[in-house]
């Protein structure tokens, strides 16, 4: 980088000091010195050189500016004198001789106790699948060839007689797909079409017993039904439950699945299928997932833990439904590739042509199909590309119509195993006129007569569901209901990157728009917590007899939160796939879910931190606790809430930790005074860092500070702390300037030692037995007619380096809590922090990248991780956070093939480490070289990349992507790097990614006239649960008749799968697995477990009650629900 960096390093000198606050600010922006060299900041270095006179002004005016502010935060770093501690004798940090921070909690005792039986599932041998993606994919030659009719796939042929024996069943299945939101916002689609297809279903489907019809988006369907007299509910409730209307998936939205979190996955099943229960009383069967832009192996595990039998699946790389058609692999039972047995298989059809639309559904030739969709007739508003336009069907061309369609029938059914062939008969908001049923519905049923009357065609064809269709193909093959076929394949894996031609991969999708798919995910970890929160204090509030008084109309709130974070899981919503306008409302919808969460999160802290409950008030206008946070609008990054300490007495905090593990962590808090002093609710003092709070990359603000506290915070409890002001003046800091330098800086804390570059103030850490850099690097667009846009990832080569004409600016701070380093660029900043804590918090780095490239034109920006690591050409992402898929990268494919989807973490590993990228936001990643590791923070097109949406991405917003970096090393006698389908993170790594995503919520007390009443720590738990079970969720189950809870609460866990073999340092807490075993009944403190019943997923069907003091037992990678009565 040409040009020089200069620096101002402002450093504590005093012996006992608790805090060093170390400052470095360029001065150099516009002129550069070339004589001097670059940036070292290494505060410990003697100074090189000093400033030339034109700068000693400059730095006299930038010192005196900050004068007063470098004084307050003296002043409190002083503050040891308070609590006598002035030396090695005491509570607090201090620096020792070799300069390192000595913290009080150092060597805490705790243990971890895995037990062996827990790591042997990592290395167990798996059951033989016929079909593994991974080997399918070595085995592709992904070639483009012409087919023919069937451009990418081949001619297909029979023989006249072949049906002779066993006719032809046919399944002719209608359908309308309808968006909650893309092109139309939800409520705008609804209005101008989705009501009419409900309201003409009613008419349509009861003039003919023989008519079926399908649907899925519970969201819309919900919609409906709230506004429809008992005599309609009533009529379409006779419908689902004769029969004719199917509903498939019964999620809220048909979810997309590359970028959403299972915990999200989950919720929105529950809502759809909670809702179907209470209003209709029907259990869904079938998946249908037609629209979602590759598939993931998780949705299969979750449709079997909800007690469905069968699913169906769509947007598959065409190169891979060529080769499964081929070999008659369509339809197959889905395993996942950890399951050591078969009990997670599904049965799965796979659609084998380029679209669901009516021309690639019949048969192989959509030039004929399309002439079978009536609503194309002439005269109509939509019609065939093909040229050659449908026919109404009447007496005269009947017979050569039934013909002519049943050999496109029958090409199709050559695809499958079975003499049953289903058909799907519809498209995106399809049937919405009244005109359309009758056009489809009476000419099909003309041709179904005639080819039904006619034995010579051996043709049985009708309308179906697709549970009818599901049921045929069992009952063909002589198996119950999801039964595993006779021959038929076994498969794992999962079906990303989808292309639906050429070399258009649609790896782009997962990083647009990355600003909500983060905010989706506060979304989800606050939803989370509220639901644990409100669950509890409801139970507790009826084990003392306090039911009136507790604020259950906050169900309320959380059932508008659950249905805008179920729908912000669909297909075009999470994607980033949406117009401009729709994802306002997305944003708009997220935002204010977010402050009814926060609302239900206070009314239960407030209730079960109360030590006297008799002195508990709940007043609406008068919260007893503020919001952790705020957010301006729904395109704005939050801002801290600034808690106002004075004299006039303490503040009180409430730290909520969600994790079901306790933590020892540090907590940032605004103040507005640098004189404060930080007591547990037992009076003892804890350490605290001051910083600055920045307003910009070289001013601070003289009125607010940064407060950093080490927190012990118990599983899942709400711990009290306060916060006051001390009285004291200090000198000002002394100050030593020091000259640029080449040569690398370092920081570090306890457990880690961090190098970075002097002149690009990114991580560069080379010494010891691994070099770890950090680049950023962008990726244009092609120059041909087909761009990148919001679903596709066409770049025009490999990556540029990025590149700007200043030198960055690099800002270090370093204390005894945290050390942290932050480098400034055009269009991005990325701070790096350690903290100095034993245990988790202590172990990896906190990565955040502030990214803004709205003044950029069809750039992609890139973090990339540069090591030694020797992962060749393998890779690790996970799938929604629920399991880990190995990756090959394939020469053979165009780069942008080899990108995935991460939702929460993507590793690479050689037989001595793993790095792995954890990631509170999900995004794209790959590894494109051995040791290489990057994932795309942002995108900015120009152009709409012809799939529909009709607009590029332009409406960029200043995005926080926010990370954790952890290196672990091989233990000694592990040095088998995982081959094969399978891969764990270990217990560490699981328990970065739980304080990433769920990250402690601090509520400050508002103040009282009458003063605060006394409070205490609830701690919800008896102890902590076995470290390698997660609380997915504690959901209060509705009521049946009203919007209240219910008494029951469904319980939903998730027990990990753990690799053993990395050395585990630690946790900083007591950690022990139990094989699988939790009991339930002693779990809930100061709570009577009165009902324990085993349910499947969703909640729909249930198994007999357990004894109350039964233990429940999970198999590694294992979801289980439970319905539970607390009082």
């Amino acid at each position: 980088m040409v040009g020089s960096t200069r620096q101002v390093t402002v450093c504590g000198g005093a012996i006992f000091c608790v805090a060093v606050f170390s400052l470095y600010l360029m001065l150099d922006r516009v002129q550069h010195d070339p004589a001097s060299s670059s940036c070292d900041v290494h505060p410990h270095f003697p100074p090189r050189g000093l400033f030339p006179p034109n700068r000693i002004e400059q730095l006299e005016q930038l010192l005196e500016e900050n004068h007063q502010i470098i004084s307050h935060i003296k002043d409190s770093v002083l503050e040891l004198t308070d609590t006598g501690a002035v030396s090695p004798s005491g509570q607090l940090p201090f620096r020792s001789a070799n300069g390192s921070w000595v913290l009080p909690f150092d060597g805490r005792p705790t243990f971890l106790s895995v037990k062996p039986q827990d790591c042997q599932f990592a290395q167990g041998r798996r059951g033989q699948t016929d079909l593994q993606m991974l080997d399918v994919y070595s085995l592709l030659k992904f070639d483009n060839v012409d087919g023919g009719v069937w451009k990418q796939g081949f001619e297909i042929t029979y023989e006249p007689g072949e049906w002779d024996r066993e006719p032809l069943q046919v399944f002719v299945v209608p359908h309308s797909h309808n968006d909650p939101g893309w092109i139309k916002t939800f409520d705008k689609y609804y209005t101008d079409q989705t009501q009419h297809i409900f309201n003409n279903m009613l008419v349509k489907l009861t003039e003919d017993p023989r008519r079926k019809f399908i649907w899925s988006e519970i969201s819309y369907f919900a919609k409906w039904w709230e506004s429809a007299d008992m005599h309609k509910q009533e009529a379409m409730r006779k419908l689902i439950l004769g029969g004719q209307l199917e509903m498939v998936t019964g999620g809220w939205v048909m979810s997309d699945e590359a970028n959403v979190h299972y915990f999200a996955m989950i919720d929105q099943l529950i809502e759809g299928h909670q809702w179907l229960e209470k209003n209709v009383g029907v259990t869904p069967r079938s998946g249908w997932a037609v629209d979602p832009f590759g598939h993931s192996a998780t949705m299969p595990y979750l449709l079997k833990r909800a007690n469905l039998t069968s699913m169906l699946i769509q947007r598959v790389h065409y190169s891979i439904k060529k080769h499964f058609a081929s070999s008659r692999s369509l339809e197959f039972m889905w395993r996942q590739a950890w399951d050591q047995k078969s009990g997670t298989d599904i049965f799965c059809h796979m659609m084998p042509f380029y679209s669901y639309d009516v021309p690639h559904t019949c048969g192989p030739d959509p030039k004929i199909c399309c002439q079978f969709d009536f609503k194309r007739l002439p005269g109509g508003r939509v019609n065939c590309p093909w040229k050659v336009p449908p026919r109404a069907v009447v007496e005269a061309n009947v017979a050569e119509r039934a013909h002519l369609l049943l050999d496109q029938y029958r090409k199709k059914s050559k695809l499958f195993r079975s003499k049953v062939v289903l058909v799907p008969l519809g498209d995106d908001f399809r049937y919405d006129k009244a005109l359309e049923w009758d056009q489809q519905y009476l000419n099909y049923q003309r041709l179904f007569d005639y080819m039904n009357s006619h034995p010579e065609m051996h043709v049985q064809a009708q309308f179906g569901t697709l549970t009818e269709y599901f049921t045929a193909v069992y009952k063909a093959n002589n198996v119950p209901q999801g039964a595993r076929p006779p021959d038929y394949p076994v498969l794992s894996g999962d079906f990303f990157a989808y292309a639906d031609r050429e070399d258009h991969y649609w790896s782009g999708y997962y990083t647009s728009r990355p600003f909500y798919k983060s905010m989706d995910r506060v979304l989800e970890s606050h939803l989370r917590g509220a639901e644990i929160l409100f669950s509890l204090a409801v139970a507790h509030a009826r084990h003392t007899g306090m039911e009136g008084r507790y604020p259950t109309s906050d169900y309320t709130l959380l059932t508008d939160a659950r249905r805008t974070v179920a729908l912000f899981q669909h297909h075009d919503a999470i994607t980033g796939t949406a117009k401009e306008n729709v994802v306002i409302d997305y944003g708009n919808r997220l935002l204010h879910s977010l402050q009814g969460l926060k609302r239900v999160i206070i009314n239960a802290a407030h209730f079960l931190v109360m030590k006297n409950k008799d002195v508990y008030r709940f007043y609406q206008t008068e919260p007893f606790l503020e919001t952790d946070d705020r957010r301006a609008t729904q395109d704005s990054l939050p801002q801290r809430t600034l808690i106002e300490l004075d004299q006039s007495g303490p503040r009180y905090l409430v730290l909520f930790n969600p994790v079901e593990q306790d933590r020892l962590c540090v907590v940032t808090v605004l103040v507005n005074s640098a004189r404060v002093r930080v007591l547990t609710e037992d009076g003892q003092t804890l350490p605290v860092q001051l910083s600055a709070q920045w307003s910009s990359a070289s001013q601070m603000s003289a009125e607010v500070f940064q407060v950093c506290v080490v927190a012990g915070l118990i599983c899942g409890a709400l711990s009290g702390y306060l916060m006051g002001i001390t009285a004291h003046a200090v000198d000002p800091l002394p100050l030593r300037s020091q000259t640029a330098d080449p040569q690398p800086f370092y920081t570090s804390t306890q457990s880690l030692t961090l190098g970075f570059s002097g002149t690009t103030g990114l991580l560069e850490v080379r010494g010891g037995e691994l070099k770890v850099q950090i680049q950023f690097v962008t990726y244009g667009t092609r120059s041909s007619k087909d761009k990148s846009g919001a679903y596709l990832f066409l770049p025009d080569g490999k990556a540029k380096p990025y590149s700007q004409k200043e030198p960055p600016v690099v800002r270090v701070v370093e204390g005894p809590l945290f050390s942290e380093v932050v480098a400034f660029y055009q269009h991005f900043q990325q701070t790096i922090r350690i903290h100095n804590v034993p245990g988790v918090d202590g172990l990896s780095l906190d990565v955040t990248t502030m990214v803004d490239i709205r003044e950029q034109s069809n750039k992609e920006l890139a973090m990339r991780l540069v090591t030694d690591i020797q992962n060749d050409d393998t890779f690790y992402t996970d799938l929604n956070g629920f399991q880990m898929q190995p990756r090959r990268r394939f020469l053979k494919l165009p780069l942008q093939a080899n990108f995935y989807p991460i939702a929460s973490q993507a590793y690479i590993q050689d037989s001595q480490h793993r790095l792995t990228l954890h990631s509170a936001q999900a995004l794209g990643a790959t590894s494109l070289e051995s040791g290489q590791l990057e994932v795309i923070l942002d995108r900015r097109l120009m152009q709409d990349d012809n799939r529909g949406l009709g607009q590029g991405l332009k409406d960029n917003k200043k995005t926080a992507n926010r990370f954790r970096l952890l290196l672990e090393s091989r233990s000694t006698g592990n040095k088998v790097v995982d081959s094969g389908p399978t891969s764990f993170p270990s217990l560490l790594s699981h328990l970065t990614s739980a304080i990433l995503n769920h990250e402690v919520i601090a509520l400050p007390v508002l103040p009282k006239k009458r003063g605060i009443p006394p409070l205490h720590t609830f701690a919800p738990f008896t102890g902590a649960l076995p470290c390698d079970f997660h609380v997915i969720n504690l959901r209060s189950i509705q009521h049946q008749d009203t919007h209240s809870p219910s008494p029951y609460t469904a319980l939903i866990l998730h027990r990990k799968g753990l690799d053993c073999g990395l050395e585990t340092p630690n946790p900083g807490f007591n950690c022990t697995t139990t094989e699988g075993q939790l009991g339930l009944s002693s779990l809930f403190r100061n709570l009577d477990l009165q009902l324990l019943q085993p349910v499947s997923l969703s909640l729909m069907y249930s198994s007999p009650p357990m004894a109350n003091d039964s233990s429940v037992s999970l198999e590694p990678m294992e979801i289980s629900a439970f319905r539970l009565k607390l009082r």
